[in-house]
């Protein structure tokens, strides 16, 4: 069940450049989050900034009933959030959301992060390694500069592959580039996930698509409550069975979606109504999209 209550911060790190890392006390979301689920914070308890914004949760620990997350300084609210010195106040409601879903019947997870949406696979992936899951991160962004979690993530144990598009770290080109090319090495059930620019995920969803492998995506819409009071965040999803599709809040109903019923932009229908139709689903002509 969601709290509504300040939540102190703890702890701060800074990575380089915009990028934060801020630990809160909220004994509820450290309790109760799941990976992929968010919280909705504000610096500061007054209507300053009255509305508060949505942050995927890095990690939550119970034993110390705190949570972190990974801040991107890049917007009033992100920035108030990010200058927030250790012992002040922020308006925190969560956890929300719907939670990413194991890959089960021993398949292999295939994470892929772009940019600050890498956040939420590292708590994902530290649960996948407690079952014992095989896992991979692809995370991708323009320059080294963007992947600062890049060695706190390998030193958890998670199997990284980093791409960039100046070549400043790992492959050169875009993040789904090295994963077409473990798909086409690899055997075995697989499922992805992924998080990050609009567009990314997209191009994962279509990777899905064509090579018949499930895929879940955290969508980010723009949020203003987190309830589904202001219906701010409403995507458009279609089931194979559906002949027309239907708006769902990405906050309640997401922001995990499975990425087959997204009605993507400049598409008509979804991924899995084609595939009823008779379709076929074009991976993507150049490996993807930027992260």
């Amino acid at each position: 069940m969601p709290a509504n209550r300040t939540a102190t911060l703890v702890g701060r790190e800074a990575l380089g450049g915009p990028y934060v890392l801020l630990t809160f006390l909220h004994p509820e979301t450290a309790r109760e989050a799941l990976p992929g689920q968010f919280v909705m914070i504000k610096a500061g308890v007054s209507a300053e900034l009255p509305l508060r914004r949505p942050f995927s949760i890095l990690e939550a620990s119970p034993e110390r009933e705190t949570f972190t997350l990974f801040v991107k300084a890049i917007g009033p609210g992100s920035r108030a959030l990010a200058a927030l010195p250790v012992g002040g106040a922020a308006l925190c409601l969560g956890p929300l959301g719907k939670a990413f879903a194991a890959p089960g019947d021993d398949a292999e997870a295939l994470m892929v992060g772009g940019g600050y949406g890498v956040a939420p696979f590292a708590f994902l992936g530290r649960e996948l390694q407690r079952s014992k899951t095989r896992a991979r991160l692809f995370y991708g962004g323009r320059t080294s500069a963007d992947l600062p979690l890049l060695e706190r993530l390998r030193a958890q144990g998670l199997d990284v592959v980093p791409a960039t598009e100046d070549g400043s770290a790992g492959e050169r080109g875009r993040v789904t580039a090295p994963l077409e090319a473990h798909l086409d090495r690899a055997g075995g059930r697989r499922r992805l996930y992924a998080c990050g620019p609009e567009a990314m995920m997209h191009a994962v969803a279509r990777i899905a698509a064509a090579r018949g492998l499930e895929a879940q995506v955290s969508l980010d819409p723009w949020m203003g409550c987190g309830v589904g009071t202001c219906l701010g965040c409403v995507v458009k999803v279609q089931r194979a069975d559906d002949p027309r599709w239907k708006y769902k809040c990405a906050c309640t109903e997401g922001p995990v979606f499975d990425s087959a019923s997204v009605v993507w932009p400049g598409e008509s229908v979804s991924h899995a109504r084609q595939a009823r139709e008779g379709e076929s689903v074009r991976p993507p002509a150049s490996s993807g999209a930027s992260a």
